[in-house]
């Protein structure tokens, strides 16, 4: 909570939302910290994807300053898509916020696109949800 705290300052989950969102049987969450450092959290991403749903929802994902610039949101996005390919999702949305372009870059980079915007979606500052999608990639095997 001191992550979602810190990087959403003023549109954080509540402890509830958060400990519902974790403990719900559709949802897959992951937390990444150094070995080393087991008690300091460097991030987190969460989905919600059903089992044979067809779709998947990357519902969040924060990376702490101390550990941004260096790929984990990339990793992290990277495992919830193959998580969204193991519960049989052949899309998966995301909702970002339209004043975070480097999230936007990140998530074009991943295979997303724009297709649609929720106007003053993030409250109460009133900031505009860019809705993206991405159709879930077959997974390739190739020899090295």
């Amino acid at each position: 909570m001191q992550l979602e705290r810190a990087t959403f300052v003023s549109d954080a989950w509540s402890e509830h939302s958060m400990r519902s969102e974790v403990a719900s049987a559709n949802g897959y969450y992951l937390v990444a910290f150094e070995p080393e450092h087991p008690e300091r959290i460097d991030g987190y991403a969460g989905l919600l994807a059903p089992q044979g749903a067809g779709e998947g929802d990357i519902q969040t994902i924060a990376v702490a300053p101390h550990a941004r610039r260096r790929g984990l949101g990339r990793v992290l996005m990277l495992s919830l898509i193959g998580e969204a390919r193991k519960r049989g999702a052949r899309e998966v949305f995301l909702e970002v916020r339209a004043d975070n372009p480097g999230a936007q870059s990140l998530y074009r980079e991943l295979g997303f696109e724009e297709i649609g915007v929720r106007p003053r979606y993030y409250q109460p500052d009133g900031v505009d949800a860019i809705v993206m999608r991405l159709a879930v990639p077959t997974p390739e095997t190739t020899t090295a």
